[in-house]
């Protein structure tokens, strides 16, 4: 199962998430769920990246089955607006996955 754990400050803001585990929804190479939630996290990352200009903290297993990302301090308001939006719409895809794959794949928010 991939679990998603959510981090968030005081005023409700995504400061860490990581992702964890394999969805075993399928056999390797064809699993949709891990695909799925691959591109969602994995793109979100590559936007804040590319359109907010902010380096996330990034680790990643060398075998896979482990995604971990933290939001660096100290960012202006209006990025850190912008990273929020492209981290909570993120988590709304994920939310989404596991409507539909919740055997394979939980959200702790």
């Amino acid at each position: 199962m991939i679990e998603i754990k959510v981090d968030r400050d005081d005023k409700n803001k995504i400061t860490a998430f990581s992702m964890s585990g394999h969805a075993a929804s399928g056999p390797y190479g064809y699993d949709l769920v891990c695909a799925g939630a691959s591109a969602v996290s994995f793109g979100a990352v590559n936007a804040v990246d590319a359109l907010c200009e902010v380096d996330l903290d990034v680790e990643l297993a060398d075998e896979g089955g482990y995604l971990f990302c933290k939001v660096p301090g100290g960012l202006i308001e209006q990025t850190s607006g912008e990273v929020q939006l492209l981290l909570e719409g993120m988590l709304v895809s994920l939310q989404t996955i596991a409507e539909q794959y919740g055997d394979h794949i939980t959200i702790l928010d």
